[in-house]
Formats: structure tokens, C-alpha cells, sequence
């Protein structure tokens, strides 16, 4: 749960300091958040899918070895 808790808050850092440094260049809050998501617009269906599936294997691997370290305590 460690991992994932440290992926979101430096995805979440990473994200408000890419809107930051698009508001100070006098964009606006929408044209900002496009900005922040846009990479995602031009993936093809093959690269979206690769992206998905490799997001997932991230949380089944987080959940599998905290399940595995709980399961070796008790």
C-alpha cells in the first residue's frame, strides 16, 4: 500500500506542478487541465490498452506482495 500511496502523491505533484507552470504562462484553468491530459488524446488503441494493462499489473503486484507480507505475519 506504501507503493501506491507514493505513485499517487508524486503523480499528484507531478500534475499540479505541470498546472502551475501553465497557469503562470497566462493559460487558462480548463486550457491548463487539457494540457495535462492531452498526452492521453493521441494514443493510439494499441498504446491505451499497453497503458491500462500495465496500470493494472501495478496494483495486483502492490496488493499480491501486501497480501503475501500479511499472510507471512500471522
Amino acid at each position: 500500500m506504501k507503493i501506491i500511496g507514493i505513485a499517487f502523491l508524486v503523480l499528484s505533484c507531478l500534475i499540479i506542478f505541470s498546472l502551475v507552470i501553465d497557469i503562470s504562462q497566462q493559460f487558462t484553468i480548463h486550457e491548463a487541465l487539457n494540457n495535462a491530459i492531452s498526452p492521453f488524446r493521441v494514443m493510439s488503441i494499441g498504446e491505451t490498452f499497453t497503458l491500462w494493462f500495465l496500470v493494472f499489473l501495478f496494483f495486483v503486484q502492490a496488493f499480491y506482495f501486501s497480501w503475501k507480507d500479511k499472510r507471512k505475519k500471522k
